[in-house]
Parts: structure tokens; sequence; C-alpha cells
């Protein structure tokens, strides 16, 4: 009681939510994952928030960062620790068009900053299926990937300064505007992807681009993956690295969705096994502005190259968004990708990554080797296809702990035989642990584990996630 009576003169009695108010924060998204905090702090400024973290560690009391709590790793569970809520950090501090950045607060929505840099003909490209809740603080700390890495690499690469507070209640000031700073250590890099176990980012400079001006967008139907990626190098090609976005998703998917969507309608005329969604984002006006016949270049330029495309066999059949009302509706089919997972039940998901002319293969090994142990499972997977990513599932209703962690080591031997990761974009978390002790270079986890024995030496920031 006394250190919530502490926090409450730091923030505010009213800022300080306990039982069954601070219970649903103990939730993750899929509901599958309950804890229940302490409290929770929602601490105003990043002075505020120094505060609470020394409070918590002269009572030596454990940590959790908040953002918009949309992981799908187990990364904010906080069974008696205090969860520190970054959703009263929402300043979008400043928009600066010449230098392309934007200073924002780690609550920062990112659909909210989307919309503020849009208004300056810029944009942040980081974009995936939660980004109405999900907050900068917490993309950041989970190097989070999305359907743009394929042009614009992960958040990490769109990250130029950060501010964080250090698990001693220190402010680390990196907040440089720099694009070269070979100053030292790459304090920066280290704790984007840390998950919160190393410090609470409060703060950071992002990176912008030139927001396209028009998109060729279409779903695609295609004979097999290793045409899929001959296509992919040909727009690449043909636009000059102007893919954005190249996303894969079998027919099952499509059965899934519309089973969860019934209002939808399929775009092409048959469902195909292999379909990917497309899409190029043209930023120069000359690619941009409409012809007379009311069609942008890049999309006239696109079309001819699918039709050459069809007339090789590389696509059996395409459907082109000719309005932003059908691009919308094509990647809401694609963005729905969590909630369909979720409600095919009890599951075992991962979020691997392997080379890209290996997605097939891995696809071809690892689906016998599941019907092995569970002939009746039902799986499901969706790809960003571009980047090598995989977001696979195994779904029964029997599932069990010892089956999770029996089918989830063949799906790990899998991907260690390709050369690939077992975490890709979602983290580690809590539920990854147990692979990292498994699959993680001993010597790498042996400096994990000394940078944050120096930084977190009574293991409060966040304890219990990331490292086995």
């Amino acid at each position: 009681m006394a250190l919530i009576e502490e926090l409450a003169a730091i923030v505010g009695a009213d800022q300080v939510l306990t039982g069954t108010d601070a219970a649903p924060f103990g939730t993750d998204w899929t509901g599958a994952l309950v804890t229940q905090p302490l409290a929770v702090v929602r601490p105003a400024d990043t002075t505020q928030v120094a505060a609470v973290v020394r409070a918590c560690r002269a009572a030596g009391t454990a940590m959790v960062p908040v953002s918009g709590n949309t992981g799908l790793a187990g990364g904010t569970m906080a069974e008696g620790a205090v969860m520190i809520s970054l959703s009263r950090l929402r300043r979008i501090v400043e928009i600066r068009p010449e230098a392309r950045v934007a200073v924002v607060e780690a609550g920062v929505v990112l659909s909210d900053l989307h919309d503020a840099v849009a208004e300056h003909g810029l944009a942040f490209p980081l974009t995936f299926g939660a980004r109405g809740s999900a907050m900068i603080g917490g993309v950041l700390s989970t190097n989070a990937g999305g359907s743009n890495v394929l042009r614009y690499g992960s958040t990490r690469g769109m990250c130029l300064g950060l501010e964080a507070v250090l698990p001693d209640g220190a402010v680390l000031d990196l907040m440089g505007q720099l694009h070269k700073d070979n100053s030292g250590y790459a304090l920066k890099d280290l704790l984007i992807g840390a998950e919160g176990t190393l410090g609470l980012i409060t703060g950071a400079v992002l990176r912008l681009v030139p927001a396209p001006k028009a998109y060729a967008t279409a779903l695609l139907a295609l004979p097999s993956l290793g045409a899929a990626l001959e296509v992919l190098n040909r727009l690449q090609e043909a636009t000059g690295g102007g893919v954005e976005a190249f996303e894969y998703m079998p027919a099952a998917y499509h059965v899934a969705y519309e089973t969860l969507y019934p209002t939808a309608s399929f775009p092409l005329a048959q469902r195909p096994e292999i379909s990917v969604l497309v899409e190029v984002g043209a930023t120069a006006s000359q690619d941009a502005a409409p012809g007379e016949d009311g069609v942008p270049p890049v999309l006239a330029q696109v079309q001819d190259r699918l039709a050459q495309m069809m007339e090789q066999g590389l696509i059996t059949d395409a459907a082109v968004a000719r309005s932003e009302a059908q691009r919308r509706a094509l990647w809401a089919r694609r963005e729905a990708a969590a909630e369909v997972t979720v409600a095919q039940g009890p599951m075992v998901l991962v979020d691997i990554a392997v080379p890209l002319d290996a997605v097939e293969g891995f696809l071809a090994r690892v689906e016998p080797r599941v019907r092995a142990i569970l002939p009746d499972a039902q799986t499901l997977w969706v790809s960003h296809l571009g980047d090598g990513n995989i977001h696979y599932s195994v779904h029964h209703a029997a599932m069990t702990p010892p089956l999770k962690e029996r089918l989830t080591e063949v799906i790990e031997d899998t991907v260690a035989a390709l050369g690939g990761s077992f975490s890709a974009e979602h983290g580690v978390g809590t539920l990854k642990r147990g692979t990292m002790a498994r699959r993680k270079d001993p010597v790498a986890l042996a400096t994990m584990q000394a940078i944050k024995r120096a930084l977190d030496p009574e293991n409060l920031m966040n304890p219990g996630k990331v490292l086995p």
C-alpha cells in the first residue's frame, strides 16, 4: 500500500488503477494469457515515468511497460507487477517536413501518426492491422515489421533517435536527428526490440518518407510460390523497387476469412490455392498523375506487366483495384489475419522467417510433420512473402501444453534446417522463452544476459520476458 500511495502522489490517484480496474490490462490481445497486475500507473510525461521507475525499484517491485497491448507473444504479462502505461504520452511534438522527421512521445497511436504526417505529403511507412491501437513505444520495443518491410525495412531502420528511462530511473537521451552518428555503441538499436527488458522507451525521432501519390494494387492467382518470386522480381525491376507489399494468402485462409466475414466477396473468378496481394506505390508525379483515360501511369505499367506474365503462365488470374474502396477491401482481407487466426480456436502460433526461396520448402516439410503428430489438425498461414516471414498456426480443440511443446519443436526443427529464425516480428515475450533456450546461439544468449545484468541487476524491468 505504501508503494501505491507513492505512485498516486507522483501521477495522481485517478491515474493509478488497482484490483478490477487493473485487471483488463493483465489480459493479452488474444485473451489466452491472463495475469493480475498489482497496479496500472499512467504517467503523463518522461519525468513522471522516471519517478515511477525509481519508486518501484526502491520497493523491489517488478515493472512491466505497456503500450497498446496488441502483442502476440505474451510480452506484457504482469502478475503482481506494476504496469506502466504510456497511454498519456500522446504528443506529436514536432513534424519537420524538410528534414522528413517526426518527434513523438511513445504513447502516440500509429494511425494518428499516419494521419498527422499525411497532411505534409509524407508517410511513416510502418503499417499492420493493429495500427489503430498499437503505440510507438510498443512498435519500437518489438521492432515491429508489418506489410511494408519489403520496401522500407523494420521499425529499427525507421528510428533516428529515442529517449528511454533505464531500470534505475535514469533518463537516457538519444533523441538525435542524425542519419550518421558513429560515436560509440549503438544504444538506440539495443533498446529497440528489447521488449522493455532494458528500459522503457518514452520518445522517438522517426524517419519519414514521401507518401505515394498513387497505388497499383492487385490480388494475383499464381501456379506456385516459385512463380510468385519471379513475379516479385520482375515487378521490382519494372518499377525501380516500388513494390511495397507482397502478401501470400492460401485458399484455406480465404475460406476462414469469409467464414468470419460472410458478407465479403472474393475478387477473383475462382479461389486459387496460391494468391498474392501486391501493391506498388508511386511517389513521382509523372507516375501518379492520371492520363487521359483516368489511369495513373503506375497502374497502367503494372497492368501491362501483369498481362505479359499471364501470357507466360506466371499468373493465372488477377483482380486489379480500380478505386480506393476496392484497394481497401483487398487490404481488409489481409489485415484481418490475427482475428481470423484467433477465431479458429486453441492453437500453436509461430512467427518465423526463412530465406525468400525457402517459404515453399518450409510449408512442404512442416505440413506432413504436423500431420504425423496430429492428423486431424487444422493449419493456417499467411506470409509477408517479400521478406520471408510466415505466420503459421496449428489448431485443434484438444490442444494441450505438452502437445503445443511437441508441435513447436517440430516446427522449430524445420525452420532451423532452412537457416531461418523462430521470431520474425512478434518478438519473444514469454511464449518463446523455451525456444530461446533451445535455439539461440549460447554465446549470443550469454551476451544478452550479461547486458541485462549490467542494466537491470535486480531484474525488475519486465522480468521473465525474452531471456530463458
